[in-house]
This record gives C-alpha cells, sequence and structure tokens, in this order.
C-alpha cells in the first residue's frame, strides 16, 4: 500500500466527515429565561445559595441559554407564597420547602419532612429509589407543579427559648414559631404556633410577638442574630430529622422546556440536595462553638417532652389517615418504609455511630 496516499486520502475523508459535536449543542436550542422565587432571605448563603448553584449550573451546561434569576423571600412574592406563585406562574420555579404549605393540605409536609419521621440519608433513599419522589409529583399535579428535591439542611436544632423548657407543662401558652406539621404537635402540647418566613423571625422574637423559634441549626441561626434575643438552644428539632428543600417548577413551563434543558436542570437539583448537605455539615459545628463560647445555653429536650412528641405526632397521623384519601395515599407507604428502614439503621448506622461518640466525648 502506498502510505503517503493512504494518510492524504484518509485525511480527504476525515476532513469531509464533521466531528461529533455535544448533544446538547447538536440542533439549535432556544433561549430560556426563568425567575426563581426563593422561600428565604440572601444572608442566608447555603439554602438561598443552593437556588443560585443550580442557576449557575443549568446557564454552564447550555452555554446560557438557559438562564434563572433567583430573587429572595419578599423580592416577588413573599417566602410563603412561593406555591402559589410557582402555581399560577407568576414565576416559572420556586426553592421553597413542602411543610410551609400544610394549611393547603398537610400532605405538603411529607415532601419535607414530618415529626419523627427520616434522617437525611433515609429522605433521599425515599425519594431518589422508594417511590417517595413518584408519590409526591402524583400530588403536586393537581397544583399544576412538579417537585424536584434540591437540598437538605441535616437533622435541625430544636430551636431558642426565653426561658428553659423542662416538661409539657412549660410549653403551655408558648408562642412558638415552628413550620409544618410539627405546629400541630406542639399545639397538642400547649403551645401556640406560629408560622413565620425567615427573614421575619428576628424581629418577632425581639419584640416579643413570640416567645421562641426555630430556624435551621447553628450556622444560619447565628447569621439571624437569634442568640442575641433568646438564651436557651434546644436540641434536637425532633420535627426534622431530614428535611429536605424542593424545587417547584410549573408544570406547563416544564412541558414547554427542551429534554435537554430538563436533564441539566434535573441533574443540578441533585447536585444541589448534596451540596446543601456537606456545606451545613462543615459549617454547624464552628458556629455551634461560637455560639456556645459567647453565652448560648445549650440544651437537650427531656425524656418527657420527646415522648409526648412522639405520642401527639402519630395521633395526628392516624387522625389525618382516617380523613384525608390524598395523605394516606402518601403517607401510608411513606410509613412502611420509615419502619424498615428504622430496623436497618438499628443494626449497622445507629451502633456505630453511638460508639464512636462516646469514644470521642471520653477523650474530650
Amino acid at each position: 500500500m502506498n502510505r503517503r496516499r493512504f494518510l492524504t486520502t484518509a485525511g480527504v475523508a476525515a476532513a469531509a466527515t464533521p466531528i461529533a459535536a455535544p448533544a446538547i449543542a447538536q440542533h439549535a436550542l432556544p433561549e430560556v429565561k426563568w425567575r426563581i422565587a426563593s422561600s428565604f432571605p440572601k444572608s442566608l448563603d447555603t439554602i438561598f445559595g443552593a437556588a443560585e448553584m443550580i442557576a449557575k449550573r443549568c446557564a454552564e451546561a447550555t452555554g446560557n441559554k438557559f438562564q434563572m434569576r433567583v430573587f429572595a423571600a419578599g423580592e416577588i412574592v413573599p417566602g410563603l407564597q412561593v406555591a402559589d406563585a410557582v402555581q399560577n406562574g407568576t414565576v416559572e420555579a420556586g426553592h421553597t420547602c413542602g411543610y410551609y404549605y400544610v394549611g393547603k393540605d398537610p400532605t405538603f409536609a411529607i415532601d419535607t419532612a414530618i415529626p419523627f419521621g427520616l434522617n437525611t440519608r433515609q429522605q433521599n433513599a425515599w425519594m431518589y429509589k422508594g417511590g417517595g419522589l413518584e408519590l409526591m409529583r402524583e400530588f403536586y399535579k393537581d397544583y399544576n407543579i412538579i417537585s424536584f428535591p434540591a437540598g437538605n439542611t441535616g437533622t435541625q436544632m430544636g430551636g431558642w427559648f426565653r426561658k428553659e423548657i423542662k416538661s409539657v407543662a412549660d410549653l403551655s401558652g408558648l408562642k412558638f414559631r415552628i413550620a409544618g406539621m410539627a405546629g400541630q404537635v406542639v399545639q397538642k402540647l400547649g403551645a401556640v404556633p406560629q408560622q413565620i418566613a425567615g427573614g421575619d423571625i428576628y424581629p418577632a422574637l425581639e419584640k416579643g410577638t413570640i416567645d421562641a423559634a426555630e430556624w435551621v441549626g447553628p450556622y444560619d441561626d447565628e447569621k439571624l442574630g437569634f442568640n442575641k434575643v433568646a438564651p436557651y438552644y434546644y436540641y434536637p428539632g425532633w420535627w426534622e430529622g431530614g428535611p429536605q428543600i424542593s424545587f417547584y417548577v410549573n408544570l406547563d413551563k416544564w412541558k414547554e422546556l427542551p429534554k435537554e434543558y430538563q436533564a441539566v436542570l434535573e441533574a443540578a437539583c441533585a447536585e444541589a440536595n448534596l451540596w446543601m448537605t456537606a456545606k451545613y455539615d462543615v459549617e454547624n459545628p464552628a458556629a455551634l462553638r461560637r455560639l456556645v463560647a459567647n453565652g448560648t445555653q445549650l440544651r437537650p429536650y427531656s425524656r418527657e417532652i420527646m415522648q409526648a412528641a412522639y405520642k401527639a405526632a402519630f395521633e395526628i397521623y392516624d387522625e389525618l389517615s382516617a380523613k384525608n384519601p390524598k395523605w394516606k395515599k402518601v403517607y401510608e407507604p411513606w410509613k412502611k418504609f420509615r419502619d424498615e428502614e428504622y430496623l436497618w439503621f438499628r443494626v449497622a448506622e445507629n451502633p456505630f455511630d453511638n460508639f464512636v461518640y462516646a469514644q470521642s466525648a471520653q477523650k474530650g
């Protein structure tokens, strides 16, 4: 074979054959500009920042053709009205928590967290592989929304109090900012639940409009300054073992979105889901140390309060199952999944955690 002739022929053939382009660039894709309404203030760089990260990833992956701008709570709609804004098409998307909308239907809460439910790993397992995402998306269709897991804070703290809370009796008449189904639980224990958006909690606590408030954990709570107006910091947040933040998309807008953009958005939400937990796990330890060093009084909830809250929570769930078909349809498989997960975590995860944490504590 004539080597020179072969190389020349091959070179001409190669020049005549177009090099494969990335799939997303093989055909013309439209420029899409969306607005994202967040339920959170800009000062909270983790829980608000996750939506910014989603927008950034979608722009980067599409050559800036798919652009989203994030608006903080109150800039377009108040933080607790994001679901309405997405449903009505006021915005194309929202970054929020389902349990803010239990007034519409308590089933919303299972999308985020309900008292004595799942931790973060279990929540992810339920959503991605346990059937949770399919069940919640079927529920959300009635609200013209498709949802995506897009953040998880990890187990939260149990709130800031002006006075010590040692028994159930101490909760009587206490005005407590608390979200989701947990409000119904503490109401059964005598407290008066208040649903207030994150950016409005500090002035309410400072003015005495409320007596106690829970938000997320040390990193965010320090930023919001709760330690300046309430000295007692309780744990754990038994109502939020692994609370998920969701990315809501208007269902009509989702259907209009090119498949390539849909794939990019879904991947960006999954990254945000991991990123948020990782960032809180890095930031919370140092923030808790600072809070305690500056005078915060760290307190565990008493066993009496925990047991009373547990009993009240499952009484509420049973009552809802008897009268709300939508709740029952999601809750019953969720409960079965939870119980199976608990059996597994009791065998492997929990004994390991308890042992190594005890050893660490002994070494000081």
